[in-house]
């Protein structure tokens, strides 16, 4: 089956609200900022924003349409998209085919949420049916436990350890030191994660993310329009999105990427050796393993071997994860599934300051969310070209 190219989609105006540990504010204070800093960097007018998604778990009992009224926006188009960290490119994938559609000619693409005492605890106990029913019963409850079998189960299938999980996490530490809205800059040795205290066997405290407050924003236009506003952008190359894949994997060991991936490189003319900047979806390392794996980097397994073979450092080899990733730049909710989209536009508009990969022009960024106990339900990426 054919497929409509993305080839004339561009991407531009990468925003972040800096995060915080806790705030009082709310998500729709947060999604907020965002717009206002949208359109402060992009010098239009409210009015010509006419498409508008938004992703966020803690925006309830609002959606996107009862944000439009708070923000003072008449969009003719409008999506959301709960997925968690699938958000921003399932939001990316739908606005780019809003505006080829002539549906909106500019869309704000936005991931916010907030954390407080309360709102993380009360987010985990409705996060999802399954999960609470496959747990609870046993004393269990939210991501660590969850996580803790999938990470043992690839463990014991394809022989990772821990130190090779804490190559990533170290390795993302590092590249934290230069970006200035992470929350954990300080530096840390393989040493420092292997003494770490134990959460839920085998994950320790180095491999949890650290829940925060804060938002990811981008814009999404044809490039022409972004050439004629005279707006530094990227070019959009290729994009998947698969749910519920693998269901006959009794624990997860792979994820949808892995059906789509030639697809995926088929679209932007590539091959996965010719991307500079890759982000992954980091909530726990092992994500970021199976993800090297379902995106081609290398087969299927040996994820174990392709970490010990790379440095995963802006300044190394396969730069990773350049903000820090979530594990260190923190996790702001949904927005944590837009955090990859918009550093890899900055990585390829030479914007990223300190942690600057040299001469990057291929980049991906890879989403992932929704994990219901013992496997995730929603993947997804997408590759982007620098526009100069």
């Amino acid at each position: 089956m054919s497929r409509l190219s993305y080839s004339d989609i561009a991407l531009a105006v990468p925003v972040t609200v800096p995060y915080t540990r806790y705030s009082i504010q709310g998500s729709h204070w947060f999604a907020a900022q965002a717009l206002s800093a949208l359109l402060a960097q992009s010098k239009l007018e409210k009015a010509q924003i006419d498409g508008i998604s938004v992703g966020s778990f803690m925006l309830a009992p609002d959606t996107t349409v009862g944000l439009t009224q708070q923000l003072g926006l008449v969009p003719r188009w409008m999506d959301h998209m709960p997925t968690g960290g699938a958000s921003g490119v399932m939001a990316l994938r739908r606005a780019a085919r809003a505006v080829q559609c002539g549906d909106a000619d500019i869309v704000a693409c936005i991931g916010a949420d907030t954390n407080h005492v309360s709102s993380f605890r009360n987010s985990l106990s409705n996060f999802s049916h399954f999960a609470r029913d496959a747990t609870y019963p046993y004393g269990a409850g939210g991501p660590n436990a969850m996580f803790a079998l999938i990470t043992a189960n690839y463990m014991k299938r394809f022989g990772a350890t821990r130190e090779d999980f804490g190559k990533i996490a170290v390795s993302q530490r590092h590249n934290a030191a230069r970006n200035p809205n992470a929350l954990l800059k300080k530096p840390i040795t393989l040493e420092d994660y292997l003494s770490a205290r134990v959460i839920s066997a085998p994950i320790h405290l180095l491999d949890c993310v650290m829940p925060c407050a804060g938002a990811e924003a981008f814009l999404v236009m044809r490039e022409e329009k972004a050439r004629a506003l005279g707006l530094d952008h990227v070019l959009m190359r290729g994009a998947i999105e698969r749910h519920n894949a693998y269901t006959e994997d009794p624990v997860m060991v792979r994820g949808g990427w892995m059906m789509d991936q030639k697809d995926l490189y088929a679209q932007a003319g590539i091959q996965p050796q010719d991307i500079d900047v890759l982000q992954t979806y980091d909530d726990y390392p092992v994500i970021s393993m199976m993800q090297f794996e379902g995106l081609g980097f290398c087969e299927p397994g040996g994820g174990p071997e392709y970490v010990r073979a790379n440095s995963f450092t802006f300044d190394g080899t396969m730069p990773h994860n350049t903000t820090g990733g979530q594990l260190s730049a923190g996790q702001p909710g949904a927005a944590g599934g837009f955090l990859g989209l918009t550093e890899t536009m900055r990585q390829l508009m030479g914007t990223a300051g300190e942690r600057q990969v040299d001469q990057a022009k291929w980049g991906l960024s890879a989403g992932f969310g929704m994990v219901n106990y013992d496997r995730c339900v929603c993947t997804g990426a997408v590759i982007m070209e620098s526009s100069t």
